[in-house]
């Protein structure tokens, strides 16, 4: 059995146990599941909605194949009758969804699915995964806009990010949440997303000269070379950029567009190498900068005023370094049309279908949110929104560039000290009283 990651088997052993109990039972009745974050990380103000196309997808094509039935059979812990209707079992089921890039908070459900019991249930595992990482990533990428306002960021994260479907859907969030363009080639391709590279240190290496192999990379691509710099003297370098974009410039109407840095202090290289490239007459070439960056450092270099216009940003965000996980979880709080919650210490849940509504000042920034039951008529725009009906999706979803300006509406309407990568006092997200009382109703009924 090949690696694959549509298999309906990557899900966690217990929903496959789960389901056959469910079948042996005859449990089927309608069940409602939603998706939330109980608590912000530290130093996260919000969190960005990511990855509801990917579950979409995954719900639409959710079959088990022949070679994955013969394996459940050879594991000798499934019925017959069992194995022989997952052969029929599709997700016939509703989705609602807040729209990817909209700003959500703690305890905020960002997607509900209603549907059989056995549906509902058997898709926690792969709906988790998919939301939970773009989501982190794409959290984690919006700092580095916050921090960069203006400059190129580019997602550098490929080599180190945890497997190949992690490194194409964090290049997909990192452009969602703002960033230009992605060096992942895949990801372009898959998400056309506009996509960039460089050199590596290797090619330098690979010459006889520094300057031979800034020469024949100029060449390849005219007009659009950016010269890795680093490699032996970053300075003396910069001095054979000169030399050589005015020589190309006049000889062949070459261009150089920028070189970049990789190491070293950055702050303190770019002044330097910006004054050389301005002493030389190279004030159109730009300098891009990479290496272990992540907002923090590029909140710095703004600060410093370093004369960077633009960043290679990889592990620290593909990995969100500073915060790996999010606090999430997919929760039953309907069953056969009666409200579940679940009252474990630290784990509680608010019971029954529920929808976020957001309220606006004048000027359309946002000033707060309710947490009502889905059917309230409460002041306020309805975040979550229908997708699925009946296994079916109801309508395109929006094209990742309309997504990407989705987030960045969100961002201009946050409260602006939101903005801020520290810890700002948090935004108002309120129960409503019809909400509390239901809370109440469940909890006086009997566990047993």
């Amino acid at each position: 059995m090949k690696l694959h990651s549509d298999s309906a088997l990557l899900t966690d052993f217990y929903q496959l146990t789960m389901l056959q109990v469910y079948f042996a039972q005859q449990m089927n009745e309608t069940a409602v599941f939603e998706f939330f974050v109980r608590r912000l990380p530290d130093q996260r103000n919000f969190l960005l909605a990511a990855g509801l196309a990917q579950v979409v997808d995954y719900l639409s094509g959710l079959r088990f194949t022949e070679e994955e039935l013969a394996w459940l059979h050879d594991s000798g812990k499934f019925s017959a009758p069992f194995l022989a209707a997952l052969a029929d079992f599709r997700f016939s089921g509703d989705v609602d969804a807040m729209p990817e890039g909209t700003v959500f908070f703690a305890d905020e459900p960002i997607l509900r699915i209603t549907a059989p019991v056995r549906e509902a249930q058997f898709v926690e595992s792969r709906v988790m995964n998919l939301l939970h990482f773009q989501t982190l990533i794409a959290s984690k990428a919006v700092r580095s806009r916050l921090a960069a306002p203006g400059k190129r960021l580019v997602d550098f994260g490929l080599r180190r990010a945890h497997g190949a479907e992690a490194a194409l859907l964090s290049a997909r969030a990192a452009y969602l949440a703002g960033f230009d363009a992605t060096a992942n080639t895949q990801a372009a391709a898959l998400f056309d997303i506009p996509v960039a590279g460089t050199m590596a240190h290797s090619f330098i290496q690979a010459h006889e000269h520094e300057s031979d192999a800034f020469a024949a990379f100029a060449r390849a691509f005219p007009g659009n070379a950016t010269l890795l710099i680093d490699t032996y003297d970053t300075e003396a370098a910069a001095q054979q950029v000169v030399r050589l974009a005015r020589r190309l410039r006049e000889a062949e109407g070459i261009r150089i567009r920028a070189v970049r840095l990789d190491s070293g202090d950055l702050d303190t290289l770019a002044q330097h190498v910006r004054a050389i490239l301005d002493q030389g007459g190279c004030e159109d070439i730009g300098i891009f900068a990479s290496g272990n960056l992540d907002e923090y450092a590029l909140q710095a270099l703004a600060e410093s005023e370093a004369p960077i216009d633009g960043f290679g940003v990889g592990t620290r965000m593909n990995t969100s370094a500073d915060a790996p996980y999010l606090d999430s979880a997919y929760k039953l709080v309907e069953y056969a049309g009666r409200a579940r919650r679940k009252r474990s210490t630290g784990k509680t849940t608010w019971p029954g279908r529920k929808q976020v509504y957001r309220l606006r000042d004048q000027s359309g920034a946002m000033c707060g949110d309710t947490l009502a039951l889905h059917d309230e008529a409460v002041s306020g725009q309805a975040l979550l929104q229908p997708v699925m009906r009946g296994g079916a999706l109801l309508r395109a979803l929006p094209a990742l560039p309309d997504i990407r300006a989705h987030a960045q509406a969100q961002l201009a309407a946050l409260p602006p000290a939101l903005l801020s990568l520290e810890a700002a006092p948090p935004y108002p997200v309120k129960p409503s009283d019809a909400l509390r009382r239901l809370t109440r109703r469940v909890d006086e009924q009997p566990a047993d």
